[in-house]
């Protein structure tokens, strides 16, 4: 039997995906599996190790070469034609930290697509282009045929022990596209960053604009390179309201998929924070403050936010025991129980569940 899954019909087909994620829906079968991060890490590796294996100055220029291809599909979720048609020297920007795609025949820049890149792949790329005989090797750009790339990327995912489709390109840019919706990355901003013509909006009720969505997917680039906070839950949205009391501030927030989150703060935060309508911030809750109630409608109850959702993973240890609950769009919350009150909860996958947590268990963060 087939099952229904959300991705681009480019892709290759993809392990179904957790959570109701809406999106472009392809029809795979249930067998079909994509490459989950660790692989992606290990496909990865296995290209650095190729290129360093080599003592030949030329074999390293050409493998070097396909190393870049594959860097920008694993990290920009290009298509091949889309990386192959990009001259280097002058697609890739360092100061924007981003990568340029043509996505007609003419080469013009008012077709082109820009793509956001982390700060530390940036800074490989320009080491990269700096040495000068790879760049005198590229500089009319790649110049490689497109099978001859397939066949690489074949080899080294038959080096870690996958099957060569798995290794394909058109898996990559899949893969990267599942990578980034796991990460909780809102659909939008993957549909904008895979190119797709028409990202779906129309599930929140505050206007996004492409500069807003520019500055989600920056954050979300740069949060995979660097995670510094113990928080598991995280809501990237915008500020809709700013209730100022006498001491403290009700904060309103709304994700781009219209989840309304609500948190209070000090007015000396709001003032240190520099926080206005329309901002563009990070409101975190960790796992611990977040209460997990069975029950298919809504509770009454004073928790400011509530979010109802499905268990998709129970982890039972000996102390505590984490849920793990997609809520509407993909989104996941993490919440941590005692084991005792689990028991009582008797909770197992597929279970309809309320999330909750009160508004003074939200820390807002600018990035």
């Amino acid at each position: 039997m087939a099952r229904k899954e959300q991705f681009d019909k480019s892709g290759s087909p993809g392990q179904p995906l957790i959570g109701g994620i809406h999106g472009k829906i392809v029809s795979l079968p249930e067998d079909s599996q994509y490459l989950d991060s660790s692989q992606l890490h290990r496909l990865e590796e296995s290209f650095r190790g190729w290129v360093e294996e080599t003592l030949r100055a030329d074999v390293r220029l050409s493998r070097r070469r396909i190393l870049l291809i594959f860097l920008l599909i694993r990290y920009t979720g290009a298509k091949l034609n889309e990386a192959l048609s990009i001259n280097p020297l002058k697609d890739i920007d360092f100061a924007r930290q981003s990568v340029s795609f043509r996505n007609d025949d003419s080469g013009s820049a008012q077709h082109a697509r820009e793509v956001l890149i982390a700060e530390a792949l940036s800074q490989e790329f320009y080491a990269m282009l700096a040495d000068p005989e790879f760049r005198n090797s590229i500089e009319d750009g790649f110049g490689v045929d497109p099978g001859f790339v397939r066949r690489k990327f074949y080899e080294r995912a038959q080096a870690c022990g996958f099957s060569k489709e798995t290794g394909g390109p058109e898996m990559i840019r899949k893969s990267r596209g599942v990578e980034l919706m796991q990460n909780n990355m809102p659909l939008p901003a993957v549909q904008m960053f895979l190119g797709h013509s028409t990202p779906n909006l129309t599930s929140s009720l505050v206007t996004f604009s492409a500069d807003d969505i520019r500055q989600i997917t920056k954050h979300f680039m740069e949060k995979e390179f660097s995670r510094k906070t113990s928080a598991r839950n995280a809501f990237l949205g915008k500020i809709l309201s700013l209730q100022r009391g006498d001491i403290q501030t009700l904060v309103e927030l709304s994700t781009i998929h219209g989840h309304r989150v609500t948190t209070v703060i000090t007015n000396d935060s709001v003032v240190r924070l520099g926080l206005k309508e329309g901002q563009i911030i990070t409101a975190e809750v960790k796992a611990p403050y977040v209460i997990v109630e069975k029950a298919s409608e809504e509770p009454k109850t004073s928790a400011e936010n509530r979010f109802k959702g499905v268990v998709e993973q129970v982890n039972v240890g000996k102390v505590n025991t984490e849920y793990v609950i997609g809520i509407s769009d993909g989104t996941r919350l993490c919440a941590i129980t005692t084991t005792e009150s689990g028991r009582k909860l008797n909770l197992k996958k597929g279970d309809e569940v309320w999330t909750l947590f009160n508004c003074f268990a939200v820390v807002l963060h600018i990035d």
